[in-house]
């Protein structure tokens, strides 16, 4: 009976252990957590581009990975992708900022 507790024990405590790695992040992968806080700096950077009425918000993308956030899509100048790159450096929780902005 001692036998099967503890064989069902360790059990468990790998089934968990397992679980919970599932959860972990690498160099090319993102945690859970991770995830969380680039979405909430995507909206942030999103929300800073919409707010200023300079820029042409809507054809730019925004996809952050590990605090890094790229910048692609369309702006009319250079001088509206600059703009970009600057309201978006001046978001909480970016590291980097890559523009790969096109002038259409």
């Amino acid at each position: 009976m001692k036998w099967f507790k503890a064989t069902s024990a360790f059990c468990a405590a790998l089934l968990v252990a397992i679980s919970l790695s599932g959860c972990a992040g690498s160099s090319t992968k993102e945690s859970t957590g991770g995830y969380i806080d680039d979405t909430v700096i995507t909206t942030k950077v999103k929300t800073a581009l919409f707010s200023d009425k300079n820029i042409k918000s809507s054809e730019i993308n925004v996809q952050t990975f590990k605090g890094r956030v790229q910048l692609s899509g369309f702006v009319s100048s250079s001088a509206d992708a600059k703009r970009a790159v600057e309201v978006t450096r001046r978001v909480q929780g970016v590291r980097v900022v890559e523009n790969d902005m096109q002038i259409k």
